[in-house]
């Protein structure tokens, strides 16, 4: 945090009126930013969709129009003569759109930069924003953030990546206004935030990741860095981690932000860390020099464990980020407690779908890249584990994940459009692979069968695709219900 330190913007909703807004992209978060737009301010709003059926939801605006074409839509949008573009997620920093807004010189806003504008203020407040990034982890710890702001009192609400849009929830003055926000980010969603300034942030770890849609590894690096941009009370960041720890010594923080660090072993001041099976706070206290605080023990996420396995280390690191955020709070150690302890995950994240003869089939559809995909097999015990693999491979290639996993799997199956990487990095390896054909009308079928033909009673099937999942499936989660619909077929006892 050698940067410059800077002040907190308080940007609001009577800067919109009478600006011309342009949301590009009508899915959850973009029929938002138009609802917000409405309610919210004065602003001249225009709609614009690749799909002229996404148009039929959008209520009253200024203009509307669809083009199946990107850069035929970016030339509609902008022929508007915008003062503002608002973009969907899915439009990519290297498409047409965001390189003639920057050629005619208007600004690119994300839903979390429009959230942060039109959040409520309560008697010259507004309920402090906890913000999580980084390449895997983020929903998991952003919900531990939420149980752990709610066990505190503070009536938190997650909201951003996670699947709730943050702009429908900031500028809510009613009783069901939240007393603070856990804030999960994309890097689409980084990337055009500008006067964003949280409580605390914390970039959870960084891998290769949505390059197709950057451009570049440093585009991507320098997105999630902006995470840490005008922090206010403390930066928070996994030790033994150069990338993260670069972002943390670049940004520009308010005056007095701390940076604090997560490690898994015995903290130092001014770090939260492990000691034993005790994960103790020592940034946070009273006397962060000669006191530790006790936060929660690791028989606390005991349940978060898969059946028959370890607890994943990185389930420790995601509670321990959540507590840090919690402690940034103000939350009391004994709530961090009674929240992790109560805590349950989301579905399609280390889930038992079923057991069948003896082999427990594991749905971690979730696992969308090479990261997440390596912390979910080194949960596994070696030579167990049929992994099935394979989707839409966003640019990645796989031969230092497989080199890693290796000693852990007895077969592979394969799926999804993007083989060809996989072909590559499977040449050399020891183990049965079977390749779906990416025609099949019922591919996750064919790889289940698959799969149990290669299992031996005590292994595991595990769906960790290290890919993204909209090649065959809607979603990642209808990707692991196909799974555990397959697997449940032939059903045994649990």
């Amino acid at each position: 945090m050698a940067g410059t330190p800077v002040s907190v913007e308080i940007p609001g909703a009577a800067e919109l009126a009478g600006a011309r807004v342009a949301v590009v992209g009508l899915g959850k978060s973009g029929t938002a930013c138009v609802q917000a737009l409405a309610d919210a301010t004065e602003a001249v709003v225009s709609a614009w969709d690749a799909d002229e059926r996404a148009l039929e939801g959008v209520g009253d605006v200024d203009e509307r129009g669809a083009a199946a074409d990107p850069a035929a839509l970016a030339e509609k949008a902008l022929a508007w003569k915008p003062d503002v573009v608002i973009p969907a997620p899915a439009v990519p920093e290297v498409g047409p759109l965001f390189e003639r807004a920057a050629r005619a010189g208007v600004p690119v806003w994300s839903e979390i930069e429009l959230a942060w504008r039109l959040r409520a203020f309560d008697d010259g407040r507004a309920a402090p924003w906890l913000c999580v990034t980084g390449t895997n982890g983020k929903t998991t710890a952003v919900s531990m953030t939420e149980a752990i702001l709610d066990a505190g009192g503070l009536k938190g609400k997650a909201v951003g990546n996670v699947g709730n849009p943050a702009v429908a929830e900031v500028s809510r003055t009613d009783g069901g206004a939240a007393g603070a926000f856990a804030v999960e980010l994309s890097s689409f969603q980084l990337r055009t935030t500008r006067t964003m300034s949280p409580l605390a942030s914390i970039c959870l770890n960084i891998a290769d990741d949505h390059l197709e849609w950057h451009g570049s590894r440093e585009a991507y690096w320098r997105a999630k860095a902006r995470v840490y941009e005008r922090v206010q009370a403390a930066c928070i960041y996994p030790v033994g981690d150069p990338s993260v720890q670069r972002m943390v010594d670049e940004a520009d923080v308010v005056e007095g932000a701390r940076a604090i660090g997560l490690a898994l072993g015995v903290p130092s001041a001014g770090q939260v860390g492990l000691v034993e099976d005790a994960v103790v706070d020592r940034a946070f206290g009273p006397d962060r020099f000669r006191e530790a605080i006790e936060l929660f023990s690791l028989g606390d996420l005991a349940q978060l464990a898969p059946t028959g396995a370890d607890l994943p280390v990185h389930i420790v690191c995601d509670a321990m980020a959540a507590a840090a955020l919690g402690r940034a709070a103000g939350v009391a150690p004994e709530d961090v407690r009674a929240a992790l302890r109560a805590f349950r995950p989301g579905a399609h994240r280390i889930e038992l779908a079923a057991t069948v003869d003896g082999v427990r089939y594991v749905d971690d559809s979730k696992a969308t890249n090479a990261h997440a995909a390596r912390a979910s097999l080194g949960a596994q015990a070696d030579g167990t584990t049929v992994w099935i693999v394979g989707g839409l491979a966003k640019g990645g290639r796989f031969e230092d994940l497989v080199a890693d996993v290796s000693g852990k799997l007895r077969a592979v199956v394969v799926i999804g459009v993007d083989q060809e990487p996989w072909k590559s990095a499977l040449a050399g390896i020891d183990v049965p692979v079977t390749y779906i054909d990416p025609a099949s009308p019922a591919p996750m079928d064919d790889a289940v069968a698959a799969a149990r033909s290669h299992a031996r009673r005590g292994d595991v099937v595990l769906l960790a695709p290290a890919c993204a999942s909209m090649d065959q499936f809607a979603s990642y989660a209808e990707r692991g219900e196909r799974f555990a619909e397959a697997a449940r077929r032939n059903d045994g006892p649990h």
